[in-house]
């Protein structure tokens, strides 16, 4: 993400999206009540007064709505801003409503009452994080799985279930495995051909192993990209959330959003299965924590902030003040990969303390 100008006084940030991940991060960015401003096309008919209604010509304008909703269209790379005209040249009838939609490369400036700190490290992070995605390659006797990961999750890109014959009938066994490695070869050289990754190979057994030295001998420049070979105990997708569950990727990942959000709600988990006091989770307890400044990192789902209703998100908003004052930590987890799941179903937000809370009365 290039910033290309930040001015808090005024309360608005001009950027320009570079990357999927980029529009993922104004996503969670961009809520309702904002405005935003950027250059769109809009159809303009000619004397709208008395012409009767006949397409007009679409034209291009600099344009400002204040935000009613935002939607991610994940398929088409694309974030719909959509809201009611607040700013606009003369031919263009303020109070109507218009969608915006941006994409890749397109300057935009998002104007707030109050920037958080939590979306200004977000948009940081989003100008740090240029690197690669990571191609994880998943594959064993059941089959293969492909998946790239994203700032928001991973993202599957391709699948191939088979059935190896047993070892005991070796030379069918041979082909048979030979056919099945071309075909993942010929999935991970389109996948690898967009970005030139490093690649992780993981599986159950000794096959990964095997098809790492087919890469070698088959697709050599394909074979320098893999930088971890590890195993796990479940076959394809589930194998690929495991090894990023597990830690087993941490090598790779270091850099990866998912991956610390994937840490930050195991830890939660982990205190609460053992019964441990200090963690909180539920609005209620959460507030609670935070009133007493115990609040060490404070962990959100992001349709929490997204969906909530003006008075939730002032609510919610307050906490995450409340939390930054006192000195914690706020990390809002994406809902498009498994550990923001299962924070949704511990009600959306939790808290790590840094002290076990007094017994409420």
């Amino acid at each position: 993400m290039k910033i290309l100008e930040t001015n808090l006084k005024k309360g608005f940030v001009k950027v320009v999206p570079e990357t999927f991940d980029d529009l993922w991060h104004l996503y969670n960015i961009i809520y309702k009540g904002d405005e935003v401003y950027a250059y769109t096309s809009r159809e303009i008919k000619q004397d709208e007064k008395y012409a009767r209604a006949k397409r007009g010509e679409r034209v291009s304008v600099f344009m400002g709505v204040k935000v009613e909703k935002v939607a991610w269209d994940k398929l088409l790379g694309r974030l719909r801003v959509h809201g009611i005209i607040c700013h606009a040249p003369e031919i263009v009838p303020t109070g109507a409503h218009h969608t915006l939609n941006i994409a890749l490369n397109m300057p935009l400036t998002i104007v707030k009452e109050e920037w958080a700190h939590h979306h200004l490290e977000r948009l940081e992070t989003a100008k740090k994080t240029s690197e690669k995605p990571i191609i994880i390659v998943a594959v064993d006797d059941e089959g293969s799985a492909i998946a790239t990961t994203t700032q928001y999750g991973v993202e599957l890109k391709a699948e191939e279930k088979t059935r190896l014959p047993g070892k005991l009938e070796a030379e069918k066994r041979s082909t048979a495995v030979k056919e099945f490695f071309q075909k993942v070869l010929n999935s991970l050289r389109q996948i690898w051909g967009e970005t030139r990754s490093p690649i992780a190979v993981i599986g159950v057994g000794f096959i990964k192993n095997d098809f790492v030295k087919f890469l070698e001998k088959e697709a050599p420049e394909i074979a320098k990209s893999v930088v971890d070979v590890k195993s796990v105990n479940n076959s394809g997708v589930a194998g690929i959330y495991e090894a990023i569950r597990s830690g087993v990727l941490t090598k790779t990942m270091k850099h990866l959003r998912v991956m610390e959000e994937t840490e930050i709600v195991e830890e939660v988990l982990k205190r609460l299965g053992k019964g441990e006091q200090n963690v909180a989770y539920g609005m209620e307890e959460v507030h609670r924590a935070a009133d007493f400044g115990a609040v060490e990192t404070l962990i959100l789902a992001d349709t929490m902030l997204r969906e909530a209703k003006d008075e939730e998100r002032l609510s919610l908003e307050q906490l995450m003040k409340n939390v930054e004052l006192k000195g914690g930590k706020i990390m809002v987890v994406s809902t498009e990969h498994e550990a923001g799941a299962k924070l949704v179903a511990l009600s959306g937000i939790a808290a790590l303390l840094r002290f076990v809370l007094p017994a409420s009365h």
